[in-house]
């Protein structure tokens, strides 16, 4: 099992590429099987959640071409069986973003149940509710999701559906579910997310008509069919959000090439807020920092886009611990998303968890130790305390790191990281 030993104390300047969003790959890989023409992405990231995606599609009989210039070809003509097996479903909960699109094209779906992250409780009765007032029968055996289209229904039907919470992933199912029902669909309460926008996009781009996407309410008219597109996968946001709080950690200054300002406000707020400097520029964005122990440390809440998005609260807690003051974190997303906070704790950071919140108070001089990575962003937090500690940091189950980050300690040590992956 890889692990990535970081040895800390290192300022951080050059550029870095940001990829392609890996929660817009995911929901455009789905998005293809909607027709039986090809489809071109490019700008697709190399992550472990791409591959499960793409031997995922493959095992239905999709016919898929990778490029090497980070570009995927997919023809969904051939696709042959419309299911979702659990051994390629088990480690990524994004699989279910199969069951819409295959639904609305075959008239039935058979789709495990999902796994991934161990972040707490996200199910997927809000996808189940919506599909079933577009006419589909669904019911739940043995760890399995069987829709269908009722005796004599050949299409799903549009319909006014309201989720009883904002799901980035439910609003997904259901947007390219709807774009080849028959008649009007109206999502309320719809996910805002630029992943979500970036998939209306695509789904525009292949005959849907779609509108109101970035809105809590997005209406889709139903067409007859979808045809082919060429798309480009929008810039991670997340990853972007995660160079900039190691940028600021360890000091330094860094161009973020294709970063977004417009995707990251309440991150970007807080971080000037603190003390560093983060400008917009045509290639990207500009990231200056003297570095944590010259920087405030800042209060936040998660909460849904266009707020401060949940993915960053593990990675600016990292940060917080290393600045000046004390701070108070409130995770409102998900109930098990303070993992991390143990392992920080070995590296010496100061954390007190009361519930949903979390306080830290700085300067904090932290020591290298071995730490072992929860999940995926804490994987992330954990290497911007490994690269300001003292001393040597190995963080073990780096593969919760590569289901979401492409290459990123190459992409560290070309800005100046003393950072390896070892067996």
């Amino acid at each position: 099992m890889d692990k990535l030993l970081i040895r800390g104390g290192r300022t951080l300047h050059g550029e870095v590429l940001i990829s392609g969003a890996k929660n817009a790959t995911l929901p455009e890989l789905c998005a293809a099987l909607l027709t039986a023409d090809p489809v071109h992405l490019t700008n697709v990231p190399r992550l472990k959640d791409v591959s499960t995606m793409l031997a995922l599609i493959r095992n239905m009989g999709v016919e898929v071409e990778q490029g090497a210039d980070a570009s995927v070809h997919i023809n969904a003509s051939p696709l042959s069986k419309p299911e979702a097996p659990y051994e390629l479903v088990k480690t990524m909960r994004a699989s279910v973003l199969a069951l819409g699109p295959l639904l609305a094209r075959f008239g039935h779906a058979t789709v495990s149940l999902p796994g991934g992250c161990a972040i707490g409780s996200r199910p997927v009765d809000q996808h189940i509710k919506g599909l079933q007032a577009m006419g589909a029968e669904i019911t739940v055996e043995h760890g399995y999701m069987l829709a269908k289209l009722p005796e004599g229904q050949t299409r799903l039907r549009g319909a006014h559906i309201t989720t009883d919470m904002v799901t980035v992933t439910g609003t997904e199912n259901l947007l390219m579910a709807a774009a080849l029902a028959d008649g009007e669909t109206v999502l309320e309460n719809a996910a805002q997310e630029p992943e979500v926008v970036d998939l209306a996009e695509m789904l525009i781009k292949m005959g849907a008509k779609i509108e109101g996407h970035g809105s809590h309410r997005i209406r889709i008219q139903g067409v007859d069919r979808l045809h082919g597109c060429t798309h480009q996968v929008v810039a991670d946001r997340i990853e972007a959000g995660t160079f900039l709080c190691a940028v600021a950690a360890t000091g330094g200054e860094a161009l973020l090439r294709h970063g977004r300002a417009d995707h990251l406000d309440a991150v970007i707020d807080k971080l000037r807020e603190a003390g560093v400097t983060v400008t917009a520029e045509e290639a990207g964005l500009r990231v200056i920092s003297p570095g944590a122990p010259q920087l405030k440390a800042q209060s936040f809440r998660t909460t849904e886009y266009p707020g401060f998005p949940t993915d960053m609260q593990a990675q600016f807690m990292a940060l917080n611990c290393v600045a000046q003051g004390a701070s108070k974190v409130t995770e409102t997303i998900f109930e098990n998303r303070f993992m991390h906070v143990n392992e920080l704790v070995r590296l010496g950071a100061p954390i007190q968890i009361d519930g949903k919140i979390a306080i830290t108070s700085g300067p904090t001089k932290l020591s290298g130790a071995t730490v072992m990575a929860t999940d995926l962003r804490a994987s992330a937090s954990l290497v911007i305390a490994g690269l300001v500690a003292e001393g040597e940091t190995l963080v073990d189950r780096i593969y919760h790191l590569d289901r979401g980050y492409d290459q990123m300690e190459a992409k560290l040590r070309g800005i100046g990281a003393d950072i390896e992956r070892v067996k």
